[in-house]
């Protein structure tokens, strides 16, 4: 489990630092980016809806390998837990002490994985649409194997994907309040300034 050390490089003054600067900068420009390409999509501007879109897949991409190479917290193993752990987690929410975990606990950690798994099947659907669509993009190849029908299904399951999408977001932001007030900690703060306190 993710504890406290005392010889933490980045430990001072009653703070850590969590989240690098890569970490906070893909979840701030992931947040303007689906807002920008939402509203994109909505007004029928869809060249910059394409563009943005492209640049979001890479910094999908990114975020994959930097869970992988990163710094501690940004590593998908430091916040992979076993279903034992979970429930666990759950039940000390009913207690007036609820375990902290410095980086992502049991329930941040399952929306994380959520939140990067249905980016990447909305980026391949929308991918797909563009090559099966609009006959253009990296999966262009794939349109000559691929059925109008099963095109157009292609195209609804992105615009539900976004549907989904919004309550993931829904969820993620009660889980930041409720984690906030619980925990006694600014997750917004931390998500800007990448350091948490450990009082």
């Amino acid at each position: 489990m993710q504890q406290h050390h005392t010889d933490n490089p980045n430990q001072s003054d009653g703070h850590i630092v969590v989240w690098d600067g890569l970490i906070r900068l893909f979840h701030w420009t992931l947040v303007l980016g689906v807002v920008t390409t939402y509203l994109c999509a909505k007004y029928r501007f869809g060249h910059l809806h394409v563009l943005i879109g492209y640049f979001l897949c890479a910094t999908l991409v990114v975020r994959l390998v930097w869970g992988v190479v990163g710094s501690r917290y940004a590593r998908f193993a430091s916040f992979m837990f076993t279903g034992k752990e979970t429930v666990q987690y759950l039940r000390t929410l009913r207690s007036t002490a609820p375990r902290h975990y410095v980086g992502h606990n049991p329930l941040g950690a399952l929306m994380v994985f959520a939140l990067l798994g249905l980016l990447g099947l909305l980026y391949l659907t929308g991918l797909l649409t563009l090559a099966c669509i609009d006959f253009d993009g990296p999966l262009v190849a794939a349109a000559s194997q691929i059925s109008d029908q099963t095109s157009f299904l292609i195209r609804h399951l992105h615009a539900w994907l976004v549907n989904i999408g919004m309550v993931l977001v829904g969820l993620h932001l009660l889980g930041v309040v409720s984690g906030s007030v619980q925990h006694r900690e600014n997750l917004v703060k931390a998500m800007l300034t990448g350091r948490k306190n450990i009082d």
